[in-house]
Protein backbone atom coordinates (compact mmCIF):
# COMPACT_ATOMS: atom_id res chain seq x y z
CA UNK A 1 0.00 0.00 0.00
CA UNK A 2 1.45 3.77 -0.72
CA UNK A 3 1.77 6.02 1.49
CA UNK A 4 -0.53 8.13 0.18
CA UNK A 5 -3.49 5.26 0.67
CA UNK A 6 -2.21 4.08 4.26
CA UNK A 7 -2.97 8.29 5.36
CA UNK A 8 -5.98 8.71 3.46
CA UNK A 9 -6.89 5.64 5.45
CA UNK A 10 -5.59 6.75 8.56
CA UNK A 11 -7.62 9.94 8.03
CA UNK A 12 -10.47 8.42 7.26
CA UNK A 13 -10.41 5.93 10.59
CA UNK A 14 -11.61 9.25 12.76
CA UNK A 15 -14.62 9.35 10.83
CA UNK A 16 -15.52 5.63 11.81
CA UNK A 17 -17.86 6.35 13.65
CA UNK A 18 -20.07 8.77 11.87
CA UNK A 19 -19.70 7.20 8.34
CA UNK A 20 -20.07 2.91 9.80
CA UNK A 21 -17.03 2.16 8.00
CA UNK A 22 -15.42 -1.17 8.74
CA UNK A 23 -12.55 -1.39 11.14
CA UNK A 24 -9.16 -1.41 9.96
CA UNK A 25 -8.81 -5.04 10.82
CA UNK A 26 -11.61 -6.10 8.38
CA UNK A 27 -10.19 -3.91 5.86
CA UNK A 28 -7.28 -5.51 5.93
CA UNK A 29 -8.71 -8.92 5.57
CA UNK A 30 -10.28 -8.10 2.58
CA UNK A 31 -7.83 -6.80 1.05
CA UNK A 32 -5.01 -9.73 1.64
CA UNK A 33 -8.26 -12.13 0.97
CA UNK A 34 -8.77 -10.50 -2.70
CA UNK A 35 -5.18 -10.40 -3.40
CA UNK A 36 -5.19 -14.52 -1.90
CA UNK A 37 -8.31 -15.21 -4.29
CA UNK A 38 -6.52 -13.24 -7.05
CA UNK A 39 -10.03 -11.62 -7.49
CA UNK A 40 -10.29 -9.40 -10.77
CA UNK A 41 -14.11 -8.09 -10.35
CA UNK A 42 -15.47 -7.14 -6.61
CA UNK A 43 -19.03 -5.88 -5.96
CA UNK A 44 -19.75 -3.50 -2.71
CA UNK A 45 -22.62 -2.46 -1.44
CA UNK A 46 -22.58 0.04 0.48
CA UNK A 47 -19.56 2.45 -0.27
CA UNK A 48 -20.23 5.54 2.61
CA UNK A 49 -17.10 7.69 2.42
CA UNK A 50 -14.61 4.77 0.67
CA UNK A 51 -13.02 3.61 3.61
CA UNK A 52 -13.99 -0.27 2.72
CA UNK A 53 -13.51 0.68 -1.16
CA UNK A 54 -9.93 1.80 -0.75
CA UNK A 55 -8.64 -1.33 0.98
CA UNK A 56 -10.35 -3.17 -1.83
CA UNK A 57 -8.99 -1.18 -4.29
CA UNK A 58 -5.62 -1.25 -3.25
CA UNK A 59 -5.98 -5.13 -3.51
CA UNK A 60 -7.52 -5.18 -6.65
CA UNK A 61 -4.11 -2.73 -7.98
CA UNK A 62 -2.58 -6.02 -7.42
CA UNK A 63 -4.43 -8.28 -9.16
CA UNK A 64 -5.86 -5.94 -11.95
CA UNK A 65 -8.88 -6.02 -11.14
CA UNK A 66 -12.39 -3.80 -10.88
CA UNK A 67 -14.49 -2.42 -7.94
CA UNK A 68 -18.25 -2.23 -8.79
CA UNK A 69 -19.60 0.15 -6.07
CA UNK A 70 -23.36 1.21 -5.07
CA UNK A 71 -24.22 3.45 -2.26
CA UNK A 72 -27.87 5.06 -1.48
CA UNK A 73 -26.47 8.58 -0.38
CA UNK A 74 -25.08 10.83 -2.76
CA UNK A 75 -23.36 13.01 -0.71
CA UNK A 76 -21.20 9.52 1.31
CA UNK A 77 -20.14 9.01 -2.58
CA UNK A 78 -18.78 12.14 -3.58
CA UNK A 79 -16.84 11.95 -0.68
CA UNK A 80 -15.34 8.50 -1.69
CA UNK A 81 -14.82 9.63 -5.33
CA UNK A 82 -12.90 12.29 -4.00
CA UNK A 83 -10.99 10.14 -2.17
CA UNK A 84 -10.43 7.41 -5.12
CA UNK A 85 -9.58 10.00 -7.40
CA UNK A 86 -6.65 10.89 -4.07
CA UNK A 87 -5.24 7.93 -4.07
CA UNK A 88 -5.48 7.41 -7.95
CA UNK A 89 -8.14 4.48 -8.03
CA UNK A 90 -10.67 6.10 -10.12
CA UNK A 91 -9.77 3.94 -13.27
CA UNK A 92 -10.18 0.81 -11.42
CA UNK A 93 -13.63 1.39 -9.92
CA UNK A 94 -17.15 1.93 -11.16
CA UNK A 95 -19.71 4.23 -8.62
CA UNK A 96 -23.38 3.88 -8.90
CA UNK A 97 -26.04 5.68 -6.68
CA UNK A 98 -28.88 4.31 -5.44
CA UNK A 99 -30.88 1.21 -4.17
CA UNK A 100 -28.27 -1.83 -4.15
CA UNK A 101 -31.31 -4.48 -4.76
CA UNK A 102 -32.81 -1.93 -7.47
CA UNK A 103 -28.72 -1.11 -9.38
CA UNK A 104 -28.09 -5.25 -9.18
CA UNK A 105 -31.01 -6.21 -10.88
CA UNK A 106 -31.69 -3.57 -13.91
CA UNK A 107 -27.51 -2.51 -14.37
CA UNK A 108 -25.65 -5.30 -13.40
CA UNK A 109 -25.39 -8.08 -15.85
CA UNK A 110 -21.45 -9.73 -15.01
CA UNK A 111 -20.20 -11.90 -12.64
CA UNK A 112 -18.31 -11.18 -9.57
CA UNK A 113 -15.42 -12.94 -7.43
CA UNK A 114 -15.98 -11.73 -4.25
CA UNK A 115 -19.58 -9.60 -3.21
CA UNK A 116 -18.42 -7.61 0.17
CA UNK A 117 -22.12 -6.48 1.93
CA UNK A 118 -22.07 -3.50 4.37
CA UNK A 119 -25.45 -1.53 3.61
CA UNK A 120 -28.70 -1.77 5.20
CA UNK A 121 -28.35 -4.45 7.64
CA UNK A 122 -32.36 -5.53 7.62
CA UNK A 123 -31.90 -5.73 3.62
CA UNK A 124 -29.46 -8.33 3.84
CA UNK A 125 -31.69 -11.09 3.13
CA UNK A 126 -33.05 -9.21 0.35
CA UNK A 127 -29.56 -8.55 -1.13
CA UNK A 128 -28.19 -12.02 -0.88
CA UNK A 129 -31.07 -13.41 -2.77
CA UNK A 130 -30.00 -10.64 -5.28
CA UNK A 131 -26.33 -11.47 -5.22
CA UNK A 132 -26.39 -14.93 -5.34
CA UNK A 133 -26.95 -15.52 -9.35
CA UNK A 134 -24.24 -12.87 -10.38
CA UNK A 135 -21.60 -14.52 -7.88
CA UNK A 136 -19.09 -16.77 -9.60
CA UNK A 137 -19.03 -20.67 -8.77
CA UNK A 138 -15.97 -20.79 -6.52
CA UNK A 139 -15.97 -16.94 -5.27
CA UNK A 140 -16.97 -15.32 -1.63
CA UNK A 141 -19.84 -13.49 -0.51
CA UNK A 142 -18.27 -10.97 2.79
CA UNK A 143 -21.16 -9.22 5.07
CA UNK A 144 -20.01 -7.01 8.10
CA UNK A 145 -21.55 -6.10 11.12
CA UNK A 146 -22.70 -9.74 11.48
CA UNK A 147 -22.64 -9.45 15.47
CA UNK A 148 -22.83 -6.40 16.08
CA UNK A 149 -26.31 -6.46 14.74
CA UNK A 150 -27.27 -9.74 14.81
CA UNK A 151 -31.21 -9.60 15.18
CA UNK A 152 -31.08 -7.28 11.76
CA UNK A 153 -29.10 -9.40 9.76
CA UNK A 154 -30.11 -12.95 11.55
CA UNK A 155 -32.27 -13.85 8.60
CA UNK A 156 -29.48 -13.74 5.98
CA UNK A 157 -27.55 -15.18 8.57
CA UNK A 158 -29.66 -18.35 8.76
CA UNK A 159 -30.84 -18.35 4.86
CA UNK A 160 -26.92 -18.62 3.59
CA UNK A 161 -26.12 -20.54 6.12
CA UNK A 162 -28.67 -22.95 5.04
CA UNK A 163 -27.69 -22.73 1.55
CA UNK A 164 -26.78 -25.65 0.02
CA UNK A 165 -24.40 -24.09 -2.02
CA UNK A 166 -22.23 -22.29 0.47
CA UNK A 167 -19.78 -22.82 3.23
CA UNK A 168 -20.10 -20.41 5.82
CA UNK A 169 -18.09 -19.02 8.78
CA UNK A 170 -18.89 -15.60 11.15
CA UNK A 171 -15.09 -14.65 11.68
CA UNK A 172 -14.17 -13.03 14.92
CA UNK A 173 -12.98 -9.73 13.57
CA UNK A 174 -14.50 -6.15 15.22
CA UNK A 175 -18.55 -6.14 14.26
CA UNK A 176 -18.48 -9.40 12.97
CA UNK A 177 -17.58 -10.58 9.69
CA UNK A 178 -19.69 -13.72 8.00
CA UNK A 179 -17.61 -15.36 4.93
CA UNK A 180 -19.51 -17.33 2.82
CA UNK A 181 -17.65 -19.49 -0.41
CA UNK A 182 -20.31 -20.82 -2.96
CA UNK A 183 -19.13 -24.09 -3.71
CA UNK A 184 -17.92 -24.97 -7.24
CA UNK A 185 -20.07 -26.74 -9.50
CA UNK A 186 -18.33 -30.39 -9.88
CA UNK A 187 -21.13 -31.49 -11.88
CA UNK A 188 -20.87 -28.99 -14.66
CA UNK A 189 -18.81 -31.14 -17.08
Amino acid sequence: MDTKTSQILEKLEKTADEYWNVSHQTGNFINMLIKLMGAKNVLELGTSNGYSGLWIADALKTTNGHLTTIEFWEKRQCLAREYFKDCGFSDIATFKTGQAYDIIKDEINEEFDLIFIDANKQEYLKFFEAVNPILKSGGVILADNITSHAKKVQPFVEAISNHKDYQVQILDLPDGLLMAYKKEDINRW
